[in-house]
């Protein structure tokens, strides 16, 4: 009983040893909460700058949207494969996490690097691999020979006919219209050919089509040729060999003088002035035939008008013209593109008022005319004081108008022809065969 009571007393006494045994053994096993976030804050605290959750900086160069969007869908794939973090009753290396993270950085840059040459290659071959096709070849072949442009030439051109002194003759008018036409988009198609390489860099022209590849350049050159040669054989035979001279030099002047004079001094100007000039020369000479003071006032007019539209247009486009290494007054000379743009503004009233002195209109000419030249004179004062943006724009946009509007007062206020004809005045040529078709 003494040994019973012995046992009982010793197993009492060591109850409470063995439970704080115990609990050492299960704090030993066991993780408590507080110790998992301890721990966890340990690493991200050490790995914080190998783990990849900082933002990506923005890439310098400009993509486009889609390109956005997938480098976004890109970089959302990196982030989802982050691996978790490993249980803490394994051993944490440092250097096997470090280059698990390199390893993954290092696939993610693999896969852009990837995604954006497949990119760029789509877009070269896109840019490449263009077909020509029949439906788009009217429009085309109109944006080659600057149709606008050709269209205007044909209007002076017209202009030019319709103000000399003889009988309207149909005939002879769709002749000449037809073959300056032509003549203007041979000169214009064989201008784009000779300035691919530097219209590429300039946003004005970057689009035209031999430039963008949307035609070759020998279908270019074939069809300048087959436009020019029609064009000045149509002029010379069926109009007369005066136009027909006039016809080829302009195309000659315009491909062989000004297109390569505007890389090298701003004389171009003057000389595209020259060539904008002569399409209403042309007209007067296709009705008459002869080059006389009425063909000279036409030619003036046009000359001077052509110095604020073209000062005005190229103000606006100093950027793009000195980008495509052009040579123009308003990059390397801007007061005197202003100068000359007010010049020639005011030189178009001293023209009006010339044109009843050679008997070309009435004196009502000048009078009706001054309003419209005067306005465009105090935007050309405008834009010689100012200088910015928004003056050459309203100079620009008032000689758009100014042209036409000036040109159907001078055809309102022509002398007649009977009115010649009762003067006295002598005829010689075609005018001779002008009145023969008139008498009976």
């Amino acid at each position: 009983g003494l040994f019973v009571w012995h046992l009982k007393n010793t197993g009492i006494r060591q109850i409470p040893c063995q439970f704080v045994h115990l609990c050492r053994v299960a704090n030993n096993r066991l993780i408590t909460f507080q110790y998992f976030n301890f721990l966890k804050r340990m690493y991200v605290t050490q790995y914080n700058k190998d783990l990849s959750q900082r933002a990506k900086p923005k890439s310098d160069s400009v993509a486009s949207p889609f390109c956005d969007l997938q480098r976004l869908d890109q970089e959302k794939k990196v982030m989802h494969k982050i691996r978790p973090i490993s249980p803490v009753h394994q051993p944490l290396s440092k250097t096997s996490n470090r280059n698990e993270l390199r390893e993954m950085k290092s696939a993610a840059e693999t896969e852009d690097s990837v995604t954006q040459v497949r990119a760029q290659s789509k877009e070269d071959r896109q840019w490449k691999e263009m077909k020509l096709q029949l439906d788009d070849l009217p429009g085309i072949l109109a944006r080659l020979s600057k149709i606008k442009l050709t269209a205007l030439v044909v209007s002076t051109a017209s202009a030019g006919f319709a103000m000399a002194p003889v009988p309207f003759d149909l005939t002879c008018f769709l002749l000449a219209s037809l073959g300056t036409g032509l003549a203007s988009c041979a000169a214009n198609s064989i201008n784009q050919f000779f300035e691919v390489p530097f219209d590429s860099n300039m946003n004005r022209t970057k689009n035209r089509p031999l430039v963008r590849g949307q035609i070759s350049p020998l279908l270019a050159v074939c069809f300048a040729a087959s436009c020019g040669v029609p064009g000045i054989a149509l002029l010379t035979l069926g109009v007369n060999p005066l136009t027909g001279a006039l016809g080829a030099f302009n195309i000659f002047l315009y491909t062989c003088c000004y297109t390569p004079m505007k890389r090298m001094s701003i004389a171009n100007t003057w000389v595209g002035a020259v060539v904008g000039a002569i399409p209403p020369v042309m007209g007067w000479t296709a009705a008459t035939g002869s080059l006389d003071a009425g063909a000279l006032l036409l030619g003036g007019i046009l000359y001077s008008w052509q110095f604020p539209h073209f000062n005005a247009l190229s103000w606006g486009l100093r950027e793009d013209y000195s980008r495509g290494g052009y040579c123009m007054m308003s990059v390397t000379h801007p007061g005197l593109c202003r100068r000359v743009a007010l010049r020639h503004c005011l030189a178009l009233i001293g023209l009006s008022t010339v044109a009843p002195v050679l008997d070309i209109t009435t004196w009502t000419f000048p009078v009706i005319s001054l309003p419209i030249n005067l306005y465009i004179s105090y935007l050309g004062f405008r834009f010689y004081r100012d200088a910015d943006r928004s003056s050459s724009r309203k100079l620009f946009f008032c000689s758009l108008w100014h042209l036409p509007m000036l040109l159907l007062v001078m055809f309102t206020c022509k002398k007649s022809f009977l009115d010649k004809e009762d003067k006295g005045d002598p005829l010689g040529g075609s005018h001779g065969r002008a009145m023969e078709i008139r008498l009976p």
